[in-house]
Parts: C-alpha cells; structure tokens; sequence
C-alpha cells in the first residue's frame, strides 16, 4: 500500500516533514512546510501514518493530529517491498552517477585534450631541437617545411609553462618558504572538485525557480495563517511580485491548492479565505511582518573569476589546435611521399609521423576526427552554451530585479496608499534595481493604478503625488472583516481518540 505511491517525491517529503517535528503535526502544519498542495498532503499523510505505525489523536475539532512516537521503521517487509525499495534506492543512484560521469566527461575532454596538444607540442619541439642540433641542413629542411608550426609548437609550449609550473610549482614553493621560516600561513577554503568548477563554468549551478516558488509558497501560507485566514488581492501581489492580472489567475491556482475560497465582505470587497490552513498545532507567526523573500540574482557560476578565464584559456588552447589539424588534414591530407612531408606544416607532419611510429596504418582519419572535428566541436560548445546562458542571464535578472521592484513598491503603496510619490518605490539593494530604475517605478505605480485608479496631485516641489483611495478602504474593509473572525473557530480543541490508548 505504502508502496504504491504514484507522486513518490512528495511522499518522501513529507516524511521528511514529519521527521523533523518534534511533536505532532496536522495536514495543515505539513502544507505550511512543504508548500504541496491540500489535496496531496492529504491524500499521502494516511500513507505514511500507515507506513510508519504513527500514532493518531483526533482532536475536539474533528482535525487528526499525527505524530511517529516509535520512530520510522516501515512496517511493509518482504520480497516486493525489499525489490520496490531497492528499485527506487537503484533509479537514484544511477541519476547520480549518470551526473557525475556527465560532469567528469566534461572535464576529461577539456583537460584531456590540453593535455594531448600539450604533449604534441613538446614532441614537436624535442624533435626540433634534436634536428637542428644533427645538421644544419635537417635544420633548414624543417624549417622550410613549417616555421610557423614550429612556432606554434613553442608557444604552446610556454604556456604549460605559464600555467602548470607557474600555478602549480610556485604555490607549493611557497607553502615550503612558509613552514621553514616560521610563516604562518592562512587557512585555505576547501576547494571544489575540479568536474565540478569546470560543469558549473558550462552549466551555472542547479536550482530553477518557477513562477511561485516553494520558499514563497511558504511565506504566503505563512502570512495567511498570520492574519485569520485572510488576503487580499494586494497583499498577494506584495507577497509574490505579480502584476494585477498575473496576480489574479495565480490566487485562484492557490485556492485550488490549498482549500481557499473568494469571499465578499459587508462592503463588497473581495477577500480569499483559507480556513484550512489554520487547522495547525504549530501557531507561530512565521510571516516575518508580512515582508516577502526577495529573489536573489542568477550567478553566472560558483567559480572565482581567475578560475573561470583559465578555463576559457585552456578551451581556446583546444579550439586553435582542433582548427590547425582539421585544416591540415582538409588541406595537406595523407603524407605518402618526400614531398607530402616537406610541404607539410611541421607540427602536423611530427603528429603523423608519431602516429605511424605507434603503429596506425591511417593516421588521417585520427587526425581528422580525433584531433580536429571532435576538439574543435567540443570547444566550440563549450564557449558557446555559457555565452548563451550568460546572455539569458542578463535577461532573467533584469526580470527578477522588477519582481523585487513590485514587492517593494506593492507594499509601499500598500503601507500609505494614500501619499505615494514615484522615487519612494525603491530599495537600496542591487536586486531591487533595474536598469531603467525610472521607468520600472513608473510601471509599478502604472500596474497598481490598473487594480485601483489613483487621484493625481501636486506637492511644493512639483513633483507628482499618487492617492490610491479604494486601497485605503480596501484596507479598513479587510482589517474589519479580520476582526469579525473568532479565533476559537480553526481551534484544534482537546484529543477525544488517541491511537496509543
């Protein structure tokens, strides 16, 4: 039974919940934690209860109320259940893994092939130097043959050294000079794994955010037990950042999830009522005043700045050198004859030649797909999805920055709705600041006055003032409408059934 959960994530997750509580809990207290919908939460929380032997206390109310005294060991044993729990343990594992060797693949071929060119380079230039030491004429032969492949090859060359024995070699001298001399050095941050640098260079980080997030599901929830049950359409907008019209379609999927309904007051004003979600054992205000999280911008990667230009460095690296062998196979081909090789440039005619010394028969198509197509289109991804991704970045951000906007904004408005003026529609935090900071202040005023039209004034410095009259009786509607609410009403009162009894 237990077992046979089609939505097995959120089951998981309240479990977890459930885990963490440290007495008892209602559906109401694990929507509030898990943002999942009524209709979830109460369909898999009976599931657990059965699974995890928890203990049940129906309450005056009629609201059960569940806790898990004796622990978390599943009652459901056997063959099938061992199989389904190794299955599921199974199907995780290989998502990991299937990450992780995506990630490493990534970092073996860009390190992979900077390590081969790199080596190639080196050969090129030790035959070189054994050349020319041999005789004069082998020298002039070579050089005929490719001095700007040679040239290729030292170049390529300095850079490892640049990089390995520079990086590398001097950071270790230095650890050496330190504990010689006494010096105490500072205490390194533990460093990230080198597919993971290299991935989060590609890819960014993980993490997506929908048009609600979980975290601000949980402080809607959160503000509408604070406050009796109770929100308006305004004090939804300042919660979520959502224009009027966005607002009202998403307010209405909130009441599908969590048992809401629209209401009218005395006076005409339409309220949201959640009666459901004040049916809890845990009556702590968890709204913080009814602020709202703002998002945080999207970060290009986790990576230090220096780390992430040497990965471009070393991607270059591999992208010139897959453009010179693809060039040369398309151009010079297969070198069968004295002339072949004298006209061939001197780095690829030294790869050839190590080839055939390693026995390949063939050593174009390697050279061709090996050494160029493959490096040069992988190289070219790798610049190219980061270079995309950075420009949706920008993009998303700018677009965060304007839902933080209307945050602030709403709930300025919503504050004194009745003096607001252009420039107060702000907050000293780069999140909250979009490249047009006017022309977003003005969208802001513009959303609201779409929802309640404002009258138009003048203050001494000629500067416009905005007096948004129906929110000012919207607000005094909402706060008696609260107030005819009788607390005692989403009581949990005394257990009348106790499981354990």
């Amino acid at each position: 039974m237990g077992y046979h959960v089609k939505n097995r994530e959120a089951y998981q997750q309240i479990t977890d919940t459930f885990k963490k509580q440290q007495k008892g809990a209602t559906v109401a207290d694990i929507v509030a934690q898990t943002s999942l919908p009524l209709h979830t939460v109460r369909e898999l929380v009976p599931m657990v209860a059965d699974e995890y032997s928890g203990r049940l206390e129906v309450t005056q109310s009629g609201e059960i109320c569940y806790s898990f005294p004796r622990g978390f060991t599943s009652k459901y044993r056997g063959f099938r259940a061992g199989l389904r729990k190794f299955t599921e343990k199974f199907s995780k594992g290989l998502r990991i893994v299937s990450s992780w060797v995506f990630k490493v693949w990534i970092m073996v071929m860009l390190v992979g092939y900077f390590v081969v060119f790199m080596l190639i380079a080196l050969a090129a230039l030790v035959l070189s130097v054994a050349a020319s030491s041999s005789s004069s004429n082998n020298r002039s032969s070579s050089r005929g043959g490719g001095l700007g492949g040679l040239y290729f090859a030292s170049s390529i060359f300095n850079l490892i050294i640049r990089i390995w024995f520079y990086s590398e070699l001097t950071k270790s001298i230095d650890r050496t000079f330190d504990h010689r001399y006494g010096r105490s050095a500072a205490p390194q941050p533990k460093k990230r794994p080198l597919y993971k640098a290299i991935f989060s260079f590609v890819f960014g980080e993980d993490g997506a955010s929908g048009e609600l997030s979980a975290k601000e599901k949980q402080g809607l929830i959160a503000y509408i037990q604070a406050n009796q049950g109770v929100i308006s359409l305004p004090e939804f907008m300042m919660l979520t950042g959502l224009p009027p019209g966005q607002a009202e379609t998403a307010i209405t999927g909130c009441c599908v999830e969590f048992g809401g309904s629209p209401e009218a007051s005395e006076d005409g004003t339409v309220v949201y009522r959640f009666d459901e979600l004040l049916l809890r054992t845990d009556r702590r205000d968890r709204s913080f005043g009814g602020s709202s999280p703002l998002k945080r911008l999207k970060k290009f990667s986790s990576n230090p700045k220096q780390m992430n230009i040497w990965f471009s460095i070393i991607n270059g690296v591999n992208l010139i050198s897959g453009s010179y062998f693809l060039f040369n196979a398309l151009s010079t081909g297969a070198i069968l004859t004295q002339a072949h090789f004298d006209a061939a440039s001197y780095v690829y005619k030294v790869t050839y030649y190590l080839l055939s010394v390693l026995g390949i028969n063939q050593p174009l198509p390697i050279i061709t797909v090996g050494l160029g197509i493959i490096p040069l289109v992988f190289s070219f991804l790798f610049w190219l999805i980061p270079g995309l991704r950075y420009a949706s970045m920008k993009t998303g951000n700018e677009a965060i920055k304007l839902e933080n906007l209307r945050k602030v904004g709403y709930r300025r408005i919503w504050s004194t709705p009745l003096t607001v003026k252009s420039g107060e529609l702000q907050a000293d935090l780069p999140e909250c600041r979009p490249k047009n900071l006017a022309a977003a202040q003005d969208k802001v005023l513009k959303e609201m006055g779409a929802y309640s039209i404002p009258e138009v004034s003048l203050d001494e410095q000629g500067t416009p003032v905005y007096s948004f009259g129906d929110l000012e009786l919207e607000k005094v509607a909402l706060d008696k409408y609260r107030a005819a609410i009788n607390p005692d009403a989403s009581s949990l009162g005394a257990t009348v059934f106790d499981s354990d009894r």
